[in-house]
């Protein structure tokens, strides 16, 4: 008997030692897979869990920063090829999930108190289409599974009620909470369901501020992954109130390619920076059309402004969405593009900014968007700081002669319009600071004041 025990003693010390091995081996296969993001591999990031072997079958759970990761797919195709591969490896169930992540504190007892990312969408003059993008993008982030919400903050032209048609648009309280409407999964509120649409509001600022705050912070929103705000135009008092009375994470800034256009874009940039939101990206609408006949892009009003951006700024997040008659023909039957059209370029496109949103806010969340120090020291030049803790020297006086702005560079031509001998060698910077989340503004010495430079380019 004490031989029988024995050796089903040391049968199970196999079978441990056995499974231990085995696990260690899927978690060495699944090292291979490599956010690329965060730029680690998903079990130094703990996105492994719930890891179970029995004999040859092996299931684990695969839980992403957010439901709405557009490499979700990729990442559970990668883990079961990683983890097939393995000689003893008969079976392999990928569950696909996300971790809770702090969230930025809002205060307790409002509507966004549960609210974990908010996004702006903002453009500096109205007739941009910012309203259809944010409605598209808020569907389409929805549709990745995130839970979404939608505002509509333009109280003097609430689009919503338009954009999107509920069969139910009555606004309710339930303990003195307004609850939003739901359409397809995603909650939307905008005053034009608790006004008239057919009348104009006719409102001075101090009042529409307040309506403001109350459709952001009396509102029921319940747990959120995302809120995205459609801003009204502009960059006045009722823009800032709003980020001043929301914790924003981030902006999408949308423009189109005229000059005035591009030129509302910086003082949109600006703006957010002033208050500390990151511009997470760009969208060109109305960019170009393709002719029926000749199958060519035609641009009718004009092109550059979003190179620009992208060569001036940096930015790495720039999309361009054409014209096309199903834009105007979904908004005008109230659905949202990316579900009237799912197979679609445009719904291919959104889906593409959605996952630029997605991923530039998990690279801030995870302080994996390396932005260098830049600073000027006397006698040495301007210290830029690398990726590798080291430090690059460039000279003052030759980045003020490489200056790309509209003073310095013919932005139609892309002749330089400063001469070198004009910049005296002891120029400096007497201020620099970030602009954007690739780019530094630098006020010179010699009174020159829009100088923009890219890290990249620094």
């Amino acid at each position: 008997m004490a031989d029988a025990l024995g050796r089903a003693e040391t049968a199970r010390e196999v079978i441990e030692v056995d499974t231990a091995e085995k696990r260690k081996q899927v978690l060495e296969a699944l090292r291979a897979i490599i956010d690329p993001d965060l730029g680690q591999d998903i079990v130094t990031l703990g996105f492994v869990k719930d890891l179970d072997i029995d004999q040859g079958q092996v299931s684990f759970t695969v839980a992403l920063t957010t439901p709405a990761c557009p490499l979700k797919a990729s990442f559970k195709k990668l883990s079961e090829e990683a983890v097939e591969g393995l000689p003893w490896v008969t079976g392999v169930s990928v569950e696909m999930s996300a971790q809770a992540r702090p969230k930025a504190p809002r205060p307790e007892g409002t509507g966004l108190a549960g609210v974990d990312r908010v996004v702006a969408v903002a453009s500096c003059k109205g007739g941009v289409g910012k309203s259809t993008v944010a409605v598209n993008l808020a569907f389409e982030l929805s549709e990745t599974g995130a839970r979404v919400g939608l505002l509509d903050a333009d109280i003097y032209g609430p689009s919503l009620p338009t954009l999107v048609k509920t069969d139910d648009t009555v606004l309710r309280a339930v303990d003195g909470k307004i609850q939003p409407v739901v359409h397809r999964g995603v909650k939307l509120i905008s005053f034009g369901y608790a006004a008239d649409q057919a009348k104009a509001a006719i409102m001075r600022g101090p009042m529409v501020s307040g309506i403001i705050s109350q459709l952001a912070n009396d509102v029921d929103w319940g747990p959120l992954d995302y809120l995205v705000v459609d801003m009204p135009p502009g960059t006045g008092d009722i823009q800032l109130t709003l980020t001043q009375k929301i914790a924003f994470t981030g902006a999408v800034i949308v423009t189109t390619p005229q000059k005035l256009s591009y030129v509302d874009v910086v003082k949109g940039m600006q703006m957010f920076d002033t208050v500390k939101v990151p511009t997470l990206a760009v969208v060109e609408n109305m960019s170009y059309f393709v002719c029926d006949s000749c199958k060519e892009r035609h641009r009718p009003f004009g092109k550059g402004a979003l190179e620009r951006l992208v060569a001036e700024y940096g930015i790495e997040n720039a999309f361009d969405l054409p014209m096309q008659a199903a834009v105007t023909e979904s908004c005008d039957r109230g659905v949202p593009l990316v579900l009237a059209h799912p197979t679609g370029d445009l719904k291919h496109r959104y889906a593409q900014i959605a996952g630029a949103v997605v991923r530039e806010i998990e690279r801030l969340e995870n302080n994996a968007l390396f932005k260098p120090e830049v600073r000027y020291e006397k006698g040495r030049g301007i210290v830029v700081s690398t990726a590798d803790g080291g430090e690059r020297l460039v000279d003052p006086a030759d980045l003020r002669r490489r200056c790309r702005c509209a003073s310095c560079k013919d932005e139609h031509t892309g002749e330089q319009i400063l001469r070198p001998e004009d910049v005296a060698d002891d120029v400096y910077p007497e201020e620099i600071a970030p602009m954007g989340n690739y780019a530094v503004a630098i006020r010179w010495s010699d009174g020159h004041r829009s100088s923009i430079y890219p890290y990249d380019r620094l």
